[in-house]
């Protein structure tokens, strides 16, 4: 069953030779498990550059795998210990993005949860940082009092 969630997302990057920075986003989107996987969707805003963009999150067992279709086209995999090539199509070119995933850590339910990833990207093959992305799925009040 689909349910309608409150998504938190927050996205601390440390590049070399920048300021770090930190993003945080709270959308309203779609939670549901489906064999075996969770899955959460949400549309992008204006805010975040990405308007016109839906982003699905497909939460395996071991691995997440974030899909953006829309004004911007990516499909990013984090695999602990792994490292995945991606291409991020901004519409007025491609960036290959190389994404190193040191660890994920996710405590999910039917009702919704908590998921953090620890990783490192290579942009156009160069290091470009530390990543974390932290996730909070929480039902809306209307699913929680059915």
């Amino acid at each position: 069953m689909k349910k309608d969630v409150i998504i938190t997302i927050r996205g601390l990057q440390n590049f070399e030779d920048a300021d770090n920075d930190s993003i945080e986003l709270v959308t309203s989107g779609r939670f549901y498990e489906k064999g075996g996987s969770y899955y959460v969707s949400y549309k992008e805003s204006e805010l975040t550059g990405l308007g016109d963009t839906t982003t699905t999150v497909k939460i395996e067992d071991d691995k997440v795998t974030v899909m953006r279709f829309g004004e911007l086209q990516t499909h990013m995999i984090f695999e602990e210990g792994q490292k995945h090539i991606s291409y991020y199509d901004m519409g007025f070119g491609a960036l290959t993005v190389g994404v190193s995933t040191k660890s994920i850590n996710k405590q999910l339910s039917e009702s919704g949860g908590s998921m953090k990833i620890d990783y490192a990207m290579e942009i156009n093959n160069a290091v470009a940082g530390e990543s974390a992305l932290f996730m909070d799925i929480r039902e809306t009040a209307a699913d929680v009092a059915n």
